[in-house]
């Protein structure tokens, strides 16, 4: 695994690790839109196996992260090359992780909510109008996870 802490391909100070996992999450809420059009398109079996998909490989993404992350030196090894403010660059650093994990716990809600509809058959139903604002509040969650996501990578890597 020792590949993964090679120079990253954007062209900034990341190792190749980070490159990765902010490409994905610069794509996600792109990804998630299209999940989006495939429901409204009325392909829900479809949009269903798309959002599990993106779901677990996000989670593999997050646990490819934190390994990454963990074995390069956390936070105080990536501070050490950028000239952003330590304070400043934790500040938004907590308020990503606050914002991914709460999208996080309301993604698995929403996707868990909808299996027990769809098993019981009210999804296409007295469920759908429920399903449907936990499905924004996810898209929602998803995007400010993104664009806080970007806005470490550039305080760490390019400033």
């Amino acid at each position: 695994m020792e590949h993964m802490f090679q120079a990253g391909f954007l062209g900034t100070r990341a190792p190749l690790f980070m490159d990765i996992v902010t490409l994905i999450v610069a794509l996600l809420p792109f990804l998630v839109f299209g999940a989006i059009a495939l429901a409204k398109g009325k392909r829900y079996q479809t949009h269903a196996t798309v959002q599990q998909v993106l779901f677990v490989v996000s989670l593999i993404v997050v646990g490819y992260f934190e390994y990454g992350v963990r074995n390069f030196g956390g936070f105080e090894a990536f501070m050490q090359t950028s000239h952003t403010s330590r304070t400043y660059a934790l500040w938004v650093l907590i308020i990503h992780i606050v914002i991914s994990v709460i999208s996080l716990g309301i993604w698995s809600a929403t996707l868990l909510n909808a299996h027990k509809a769809r098993k019981n058959k009210t999804l296409q139903g007295s469920a759908s109008f429920s399903h449907k604002r936990a499905g924004v509040r996810t898209f929602i969650g998803i995007v400010l996870t993104s664009v806080t996501g970007l806005w470490v990578y550039v305080l760490l890597f390019i400033y």
